[in-house]
């Protein structure tokens, strides 16, 4: 099947879960929270989480049908992760619009987020699926991981000394963890044998981690309008990113003075915005950073595509593949 065809696939699915998410908010709720709760699911984004868990269950040989609602719950939990997280970074932006703590109050993001993941659970009880109880457990085992890969960010926020094995060991609770519950509840309700979900999950985790190294870069080489929030602001915040841990790892003299400064938190009177992220950039390029951070997404896209050899040969397959590199070749 040629990509344009995939592409309209994609756009069909998009509209799908859009639609359904949409239905999903009641109108008899106070205001300021049915706004709130608009706002963030007409924002957009990719759908990717729901995209895959849909694809997954075709894979397997299931219908579209049977998984949209895991589709719509998965994508309500991630907008739950998303307020609360912006919340805790204190972050101004979403997707090129203002965050919800900020265009209301804190108090009014914490309800949107409950409400979010609790609109996810009540949809999820409505997945047509012979194991209803085991695709609850895998999204409330998926949940609990995300919140403990949070904890971990938070904790390692502050350290002077993080490793990039410390940094993957995150990014697998939270990105990698939810991307890699999408695919196995997706195959799940397909039916998939055991076999099969061992390599949607294998498949997932990969993905989860190319994807997230893709996100640290996009901070760095990324544009604004295309990305909707501040490129560098990882490295105004003194993020522990791929980047900067492999930055670490390799430089030397002024450059890893620099660094570790940032590691630190520490900086100087003239260390504006602006010039934070010009010379951290800067570093990240000198260092071949940059590079090495494609060459990782590669790697993990690799093994994330090689997995799906444990799966029918089909157009769904081939579109989880075409996906895949879709994801990682993205530019927003």
């Amino acid at each position: 099947m040629k990509e344009g065809s995939f592409q309209q696939r994609y756009g069909h699915l998009r509209r799908l879960i859009d639609r359904r998410l949409a239905s999903l908010v009641k109108h008899d709720q106070p205001r300021d929270l049915r706004d709130g709760l608009e706002h963030v699911l007409s924002a957009g984004g990719k759908r990717v989480r729901s995209t895959l868990l849909i694809l997954s269950c075709k894979a397997v040989g299931g219908r579209t049908v049977d998984a949209l609602n895991a589709g719509a719950a998965i994508e309500m939990m991630h907008n739950f992760t998303l307020v609360h997280d912006d919340i805790m970074d204190n972050a101004v932006e979403r997707r090129g619009r203002p965050t919800v703590h900020i265009k209301w109050d804190v108090n009014n993001a914490l309800l949107v987020g409950d409400v979010l993941l609790g609109i996810a659970y009540e949809c999820l009880l409505k997945t047509r699926t012979r194991d209803l109880r085991r695709v609850v457990e895998l999204f409330t085992e998926g949940l609990l991981e995300v919140c403990e890969g949070q904890g971990v960010d938070l904790a390692i926020e502050p350290k002077r000394h993080v490793t990039l094995s410390d940094y993957f060991k995150m990014i697998e609770k939270k990105t990698a963890r939810m991307i890699g519950m999408s695919t196995e509840i997706g195959g799940l309700i397909g039916g998939a044998t055991a076999r099969q979900l061992q390599a949607l999950r294998k498949f997932g985790h990969y993905l989860g981690r190319a994807f997230q190294v893709q996100d640290d870069l996009l901070d760095v080489v990324g544009e604004k309008r295309r990305l909707g929030k501040t490129i560098g602001g990882d490295i105004v915040e003194g993020k522990k990113t791929y980047l900067l841990l492999k930055a670490v790892e390799g430089a030397r003299g002024k450059d890893r003075t620099v660094l570790a400064r940032m590691m630190s938190h520490a900086g100087s009177a003239s260390d504006t915005p602006r010039r934070k992220v010009k010379a951290v950039t800067d570093i990240y390029k000198r260092w071949g950073v940059i590079e090495t951070a494609r060459q990782q997404i590669q790697r993990d896209t690799r093994k994330a595509t090689g997995a799906l050899s444990g799966l029918p040969k089909n157009d769904a397959t081939s579109m989880l593949c075409w996906f895949s590199e879709l994801l990682v070749k993205r530019v927003s």
